[in-house]
């Protein structure tokens, strides 16, 4: 699958800083601009070490992010933005914090609503404030793209913004501050950040500009995942994975990902599973379903992670699976506290997912994603 001829768009944030120790410089960015009232977003625990960024002048910090945000959590971070009347929003943990952040920075102080802004270039631009991300987890690749997800408590449904205006004016990307991921999360986003260069690499969408980052995505996660596992102060490794990570959001804004996180949504949106579990959990699935219609694609992904070259359904999933338990990952649904009785609901949520699912080589029917649940049970 090529489309080298396909029209295509990449972006990337204005400034990135990439490396151990690196962390302060968004403080020396931050003074050079001016920018004296600052609202960092993030988690409890990297509430607790913000300081490490450098940031002089007024400082305050939202806290309260949580994995899988909804509208109320956005609500409760439009307000703290309010408060803060910052010149700069600085997203400053996981996927989470980094999603807020683009949405805090888009939606503070102008007169959009969520509602109106979901979907594909629907922000009014310019925005108001300008805006930093710092990861401190290696998987979403959030520094480095366009989009940003919330649930809805109602239906439990994700909704997407998608806008030029949320891209970063700077993304600061130092390994050091994913030391202290525990191992199961280490590798549980590792595998996410394996499933955006995947899902990128054998989408409909796939074209060979992004391919040369998904590939390489994928080999620095078969090289190096293992490894922060078994040794979250492994310097290279954590390098490794921080540098797969960004390159998976590089994948994320021209082509996106495909059926694997299509399916992974209603773990998180209906079960509070983790993103990056429910991915993981997921990732051997949705490769092996799709091997048919992108065997050599397959066979490249397989051997980018240092596992049997195959174009056989069975062996991919056993050697994708085998991959994904070895790193400690829980590979069943029913030991997550899903309910067998909720798999309909599920595939029913997941089917209407067309944005991610029409990206799909492979079509997925509702009976196809329902299969798949119960395999995964």
């Amino acid at each position: 699958m090529s489309n080298l001829d396909a029209p295509i768009s990449m972006v990337r944030p204005g400034v990135i800083e990439f490396g151990a120790g690196v962390a302060e410089r968004l403080g020396t960015w931050a003074k050079g601009k001016g920018y004296r009232r600052v609202l960092v977003i993030s988690d409890a625990f990297n509430a607790s070490r913000a300081a490490l960024l450098g940031l002089a002048g007024e400082v305050s910090v939202f806290g309260e992010v949580k994995a899988e945000p909804d509208t109320g959590d956005l609500d409760r971070v439009l307000a703290a933005a309010e408060s803060a009347n910052a010149d700069l929003i600085v997203g400053f943990g996981g996927g989470s914090a980094m999603d807020l952040a683009k949405l805090a920075a888009v939606l503070s102080g102008s007169a959009q609503r969520l509602v109106d802004v979901i979907g594909a270039g629907r922000v009014a631009g310019p925005r108001r404030v300008a805006l930093a991300q710092v990861p401190t987890t290696s998987g979403t690749g959030s520094e480095a793209g366009i989009r940003a997800l919330v649930t809805d408590p109602g239906t439990r449904a994700k909704l997407a913004v998608e806008s030029i205006h949320m891209l970063a004016d700077i993304a600061v990307i130092d390994p050091t501050l994913t030391f202290t991921v525990p191992p199961k999360v280490t590798a549980a986003t590792g595998v996410d950040a394996l499933a955006h260069c995947v899902e990128a690499f054998t989408n409909r969408k796939a074209h060979p500009a992004v391919d040369i980052y998904a590939l390489e995505g994928a080999r620095l996660v078969g090289r190096y995942l293992a490894r922060a596992v078994r040794d979250g102060g492994d310097a290279e490794a954590r390098a490794g994975l921080s540098l797969a990570s960004l390159y998976g959001g590089y994948c994320l804004g021209p082509v996106n990902t495909a059926g694997g996180h299509a399916l992974a949504y209603p773990l998180g949106t209906r079960w509070h599973v983790a993103h990056g579990a429910a991915n993981a959990l997921i990732f051997p699935h949705v490769l092996a379903f799709n091997t048919p219609a992108v065997p050599d694609k397959t066979r490249a992904v397989l051997e980018a992670l240092g596992l049997p070259s195959s174009d056989k359904i069975g062996s991919v999933f056993e050697a994708a699976h085998e991959f994904c338990a070895s790193l400690g990952i829980e590979m069943k649904l029913g030991q997550l506290g899903v309910p067998a009785d909720d798999l309909r609901v599920m595939a029913d949520d997941a089917f209407a997912i067309r944005r991610l699912l029409d990206n799909n080589p492979r079509d997925l029917s509702r009976a196809d994603i329902l299969a798949i649940y119960e395999a995964a049970y």
